[in-house]
């Protein structure tokens, strides 16, 4: 009995605590900080390199990246929901934890949407302030396999971080057109200042006060067809931790020379993600019942071992 008290009692303080007090951001503990060395081109992605990366997905399909920013919140691209409003919620899901889209393995967790907030001024056609934040119908439970990353504070902010690496990752495909891949990919990249990717060789002047490129100028290293709303993630060596710069947006085919990826400039909506996700709605009765139903039935799980 004394035994079946303790698993009980356990269990229900591990499950009430909340894990976004117990944790800090940008960290990944299972593969540490990036050394001086560089990564040239693309590659597989080692388990719990991208803690923060989740999949967003549709009718059990890989529909879009995401990133972690609280236990309750994802940020990702408009693009991504815009034209997929329709689509009831119970037919999104998002999965953390993940490496190989086809096998999930221990470490997953998944979660339904509560709510989607599509930035109230995103451009469909130029594709401007392409971000949008997803409610997650419970906390996120912070382990080596899922973490938040940090996000910069203000433009002034971000530029004072000092990053010395940057990062794209996803499931998206290896090539303009191909087919999203079994295993999370990895590439860095550098950060290209807006006036040079405004130049009439480049992208001529489409790049907004809210867009930020990321690539290398002769290409070959590039986010494509469903990386989108995946992270811009780089690494600031003042606090040794990872910052999403970027949600992954658009480009002209992918990996093409002076054409890097387009990311919506994460440091620009510093005040609409924290407007946002302050006015998070109370949960539905079902809801509630469902938070206080799962505690009692892996407690009574536990119970009977």
């Amino acid at each position: 009995m004394e035994v079946k008290v303790f698993l009980l009692f356990f269990s229900i303080v591990c499950l009430s605590a909340p894990a976004s007090a117990q944790h800090g951001c940008g960290q990944r503990t299972l593969v540490g900080n990036p050394d001086v060395s560089r990564i040239v081109g693309g590659q597989e992605a080692p388990e719990g390199a991208w803690p923060w990366q989740v999949s967003v997905q549709i009718f059990y399909s890989h529909h879009c990246g995401g990133t972690i920013i609280n236990d309750l919140w994802v940020l990702s691209a408009a693009h991504c929901f815009y034209k997929y409003m329709s689509i009831s919620r119970n037919q999104y899901r998002v999965m953390a934890g993940l490496n190989v889209l086809s096998a999930p393995g221990l470490h997953i967790q998944v979660r339904s949407i509560r709510e989607v907030k599509i930035h109230k001024d995103y451009n469909d056609t130029t594709t401007d302030n392409d971000v949008a934040l997803v409610l997650l119908s419970s906390p996120l439970n912070f382990t080596a396999y899922v973490q938040p990353a940090c996000t910069p504070l203000s433009s002034s902010h971000e530029v004072s971080l000092n990053f010395s690496h940057c990062f794209i990752s996803g499931w998206g495909s290896l090539y303009y057109k191909g087919s999203v891949v079994d295993r999370l990919q990895e590439a860095e990249v550098e950060l290209i200042d807006r006036q040079t990717c405004n130049q009439p060789t480049w992208y001529n002047g489409i790049i907004t006060e809210s867009m930020i490129c990321a690539g290398l100028e002769g290409g070959g290293v590039d986010s494509c067809q469903g990386d989108s709303g995946g992270p811009l993630q780089c690494y600031s060596e003042n606090d040794g931790s990872f910052y999403v710069v970027g949600v992954t947006s658009f480009g002209e085919q992918c990996g093409l020379p002076l054409r890097p990826g387009v990311y919506a400039q994460t440091s620009r909506f510093a005040d609409w993600l924290k407007a946002n996700q302050e006015a998070t709605p109370a949960p539905s009765a079902s809801e509630r019942l469902n938070r206080k139903l799962i505690p009692v039935l892996l407690s009574a799980a536990l119970m009977l071992l």
